[in-house]
């Protein structure tokens, strides 16, 4: 497959996985995926795929400056495996997000922003669950 294809691919798995966190929340497949991470864990694999051709192409990463962050942003596997990076995690935030409401018992449809957050946003959407979450403990 093309990094094109994978793209592809990974980000409709992504979107997939995030319409049941949204949609179907308690739905047992939709559990079965957050109790398993099955989602997060094939996007693992892939990442590790692609991050070993980006470091066999490019060499070693250097993480140490903007410009040479900047400069891992122009080789097509690196991106695509930071692509695959943001999807991973992103996704274990929003599985987390719901195992967190499990106790808390908030509301669905104010548990909804938070995942739409995390989704588009990443740490916006943790960070305006990690706030609902304050307020609803201090409550109780």
């Amino acid at each position: 497959m093309t990094p094109s294809e994978v793209f592809s691919l990974v980000s409709k798995l992504a979107i997939f996985m995030w319409a049941l966190l949204i949609f179907l929340p308690k739905w047992k497949v939709t559990r079965f995926f957050i109790d398993y991470k099955i989602i997060p864990i094939i996007l693992s694999l892939i990442y590790v795929v692609y991050i070993i051709q980006a470091m066999q192409i490019g060499g070693f990463m250097d993480f140490g400056s903007l410009t040479s962050v900047m400069a891992l942003f122009t080789e097509k596997n690196a991106v695509l495996a930071g692509w695959v990076h943001y999807l991973a995690f992103d996704l274990l935030i929003g599985m987390w997000i719901l195992n967190q409401n499990e106790t808390l018992k908030i509301h669905h449809l104010l548990i909804i922003p938070c995942l739409f957050g995390s989704f588009m946003f990443g740490p916006i959407g943790f960070l305006l669950f990690i706030i609902m979450k304050a307020i609803k403990l201090k409550k109780a």
